[in-house]
């Protein structure tokens, strides 16, 4: 049989019409994105393909046999083993077949949906909620929350979004950092618990992020105080890897494992030694947010900025070779473009991440396999879930795990440095900040602006070559 032959069959056979999202909703399938589709029909296309090699005499035949590339296999394992190695390219087509024409065969019932873009006004004023029964000390006083989220959708004009989310904010005294772009939307921002639950209401009532659900906003205590101000902007990335999203998209990222199917992998991996030769448990955070916490036995790479992570990955493509990864970070965004690049240098087994993060993770399992503190990025620097302390004073080499800014002029670098060593002037990030320091006046010099590190960072190899 023919390529062609065989695309025909594969696409005959899949049934492409029980594809279309309403059957799949139907059967409990969640596609509210794309790649969730695309990887349920991938999963279906690899189980027709397999099939279309049996060669046994009855399908209930107690001993199937399959022929493909002129070999012959008599068990499952083998023959998924051979389809995954050497026709991953032609399910990969057969996968993007299926789905256009699965698009293709629905498009009538898509048109007749509301583009969410289209609906949407152009007065940003009309997505925001009444407030008119709240006084202003309702909303700017009182038990306050964090809030941490994203949503990959597409966003036609990011600007209007944008505008949308400074008034929103504004109006409901939330300070933080909103994200925009064509691609979507990513947020962290603190107030009162009255105003996070009306900007909760506010998001999931606006037609292009309706796709969202209440579990989709992490929150944890903290407030408006969390962050110096509110910035909102229009970006490239919703998550700055440095990679134009229209070259990999987060379409591509891996299988999601929730919370409780990660803790599973986590500890069979631990529990059994010969896992440990072909399974990766890869940290994708920044080495000074994994010092201070971390799973267990994972591969926490020596990068700065996750811009730095493709670079790593091309530096040690062997390390991933045919090896399956299990993926996480904070809450989950960073793992979809990861993931996505990742697998698209078609090296790895198998790729998962964790969804919802290590925040959802700790939430369930707080006394799991992540131990030490949760680094967030805004004024509080670390979120405790468990009294573990894993990290070190770098000066003293006491247990130390609280944060604070390097006190030399211009440095913005982070300091792991105990009360003891504090009290005796130790509070820069190195030797060489605190010679600098020693030498320094009392107050800043003026109309010189922030470096974001200082000269001690130069030596520190910007892709290291981890090994395991």
């Amino acid at each position: 049989m023919d390529s062609e032959d065989l695309a025909e069959s594969v696409l005959i056979h899949l049934d492409v019409e029980t594809l279309i999202p309403g059957t799949l909703k139907h059967e409990k399938c969640e596609i509210s994105t794309t790649r969730k589709c695309y990887s349920y029909i991938k999963k279906r296309t690899f189980a027709t393909f397999v099939a279309s090699k049996r060669v046994s005499s009855s399908p209930t035949d107690t001993s199937p046999v399959w022929q493909c590339c002129d070999e012959t296999f008599s068990d499952p394992s083998s023959v998924h083993k051979h389809v995954s190695n050497l026709h991953a390219e032609e399910i990969e087509q057969l996968t993007t077949a299926a789905l256009d024409q699965m698009l293709s065969q629905s498009e009538e019932a898509f048109q007749k949906q509301e583009d969410p873009n289209e609906s949407q006004s152009d007065d940003p004023a009309s997505w925001i909620p009444s407030t008119s029964h709240l006084s202003e000390e309702e909303l700017s006083k009182g038990p306050g929350e964090v809030l941490l989220y994203y949503s990959y959708c597409q966003i036609r004009d990011p600007k209007l979004i944008c505008s949308w989310q400074s008034e929103l904010c504004s109006r409901l005294h939330l300070t933080g950092k909103v994200r925009v772009a064509t691609e979507g939307i990513n947020g962290t921002v603190g107030g009162t618990k009255t105003a996070t639950k009306l900007y909760i209401k506010a998001m999931l009532s606006h037609p292009i992020f309706k796709i969202m659900q209440v579990e989709d906003f992490k929150t944890s205590e903290g407030g408006a105080e969390c962050f110096s101000e509110l910035k909102v902007g229009v970006y490239k990335e919703i998550v700055p890897m440095g990679v134009d999203p229209d070259t990999i998209s987060y379409r591509l990222a891996g299988t999601h494992l929730e919370p409780e199917q990660f803790h599973k992998e986590v500890q069979s991996l631990l529990e059994d030694a010969s896992s440990k030769n072909d399974t990766i448990l890869l940290d994708c955070r920044n080495f000074y947010e994994s010092k201070i916490g971390q799973f267990k036995n994972c591969l926490a790479p020596d990068i700065r900025k996750f811009s730095y992570f493709p670079d790593y990955v091309e530096k040690n493509l062997d390390l991933f070779r045919d090896k399956k990864v299990l993926m996480y970070c904070t809450g989950g965004i960073r793992c979809e473009r990861g993931s996505a690049y990742l697998r698209s240098k078609n090296v790895c087994k198998e790729v998962y991440q964790l969804k919802g993060g290590i925040h959802k993770y700790l939430e369930q399992f707080p006394e799991g396999f992540y131990r030490g503190k949760l680094f967030v990025f805004d004024d509080r620097y670390a979120i405790s879930f468990n009294k573990d302390i894993i990290s070190d004073c770098s000066y003293c080499g006491a247990p130390w795990d609280q944060y604070q800014l390097c006190s030399t002029d211009f440095c913005c670098q982070l300091v792991l440095s105990c009360s003891s060593c504090r009290q005796k002037g130790l509070t820069a990030c190195c030797p060489v900040c605190q010679a600098k320091e020693q030498r320094s006046s009392s107050s800043p010099s003026p109309g010189r602006p922030h470096r974001e590190e200082c000269e001690c960072t130069d030596s520190r190899p910007r892709i290291p070559n981890d090994t395991l």
